[in-house]
C-alpha cells in the first residue's frame, strides 16, 4: 500500500434520526447520520406490506382465465 495517498479510516458512531439507534462502524468520515436503519425500516421489521403484488396477481389471474 502506497503511504500518504489513503484516507485515515476511523471508527465511528453512526445514528439513525427516525428512531434515534446508534452503532459503531467504520469509515473515512467523521460523523454519519442515516434516515432509517435496520432497526426501523419496514422490510427488517417485518411491517412492508405487499399490497402492490395483489393487484398484479389478480390481473395475471383473469388475463389467463384462472379462477381462484
Amino acid at each position: 500500500m502506497k503511504q500518504g495517498i489513503h484516507p485515515k479510516y476511523n471508527r465511528i458512531i453512526v445514528k439513525c434520526s427516525t428512531c434515534g439507534n446508534e452503532f459503531e462502524t467504520g469509515s473515512t468520515a467523521k460523523e454519519l447520520r442515516v434516515d432509517t436503519c435496520s432497526n426501523c425500516h419496514p422490510f427488517f421489521t417485518g411491517r412492508q406490506r405487499f399490497a402492490a403484488a395483489q393487484g398484479r396477481i389478480e390481473k395475471f389471474n383473469k388475463k389467463y382465465g384462472i379462477k381462484e
